[in-house]
């Protein structure tokens, strides 16, 4: 039915898979400007937590959480560039950003804000970015033409060698 090893390698597949060198640095200059928007996101949610969303009960621990699983988010984005951290990573900007709109237009957990506060606009425009380039991101990683597992050999060993380390 499902391929659980075929599904992990998809999750887990990074820039250096495509055969295209133009696809590998599109998709690792997206990675990091998508990622730096995600942290920038979380230093807002942060900054307004400490200058007083801290005391709104739920939202305030949101935003605390909002802030440091951002900035972990991102970190990690950068740090592993796998297909499915960049994706968590949109979904996470596109997630602040509609509870956002939500809070504005619906109320979200009997707390209502308004886009006139400082940094409402800014927090969107900053989460929407994220999300669009980090999917962006995620599209040419998902879509682009992988080069053969063989291929990807670790520089200095000869492919039957490397094949070997990797108990084959």
């Amino acid at each position: 039915m499902f391929n659980r090893e075929l599904i992990t390698r998809f999750l887990l597949r990074r820039p250096a898979a495509l055969t295209s060198r133009t696809a590998r640095w599109a998709v690792l200059a997206l990675t990091g400007i998508g990622a730096a928007f995600l942290v920038w996101s979380a230093v807002i949610h942060l900054e307004l937590w400490g200058d007083g969303y801290r005391d709104i009960s739920v939202i305030g621990p949101l935003f605390l959480v909002q802030g440091t699983a951002c900035i972990i988010l991102g970190v990690a984005i950068v740090a592993f560039r796998w297909l499915a951290l960049i994706a968590a990573g949109a979904v996470a900007g596109v997630a602040t950003a509609v509870g956002l709109l939500l809070s504005v237009y619906v109320g979200l957990f009997g707390y209502t804000e308004s886009l006139s506060v400082p940094y409402a606009t800014l927090s969107l425009a900053v989460e929407f970015t994220a999300a669009f380039v980090l999917l962006a991101a995620a599209g040419l990683l998902a879509l682009g033409r992988a080069r053969p597992r063989a291929d990807r050999a670790a520089p200095g060993l000869p492919q039957a060698e490397w094949l070997r380390t990797l108990g084959r």
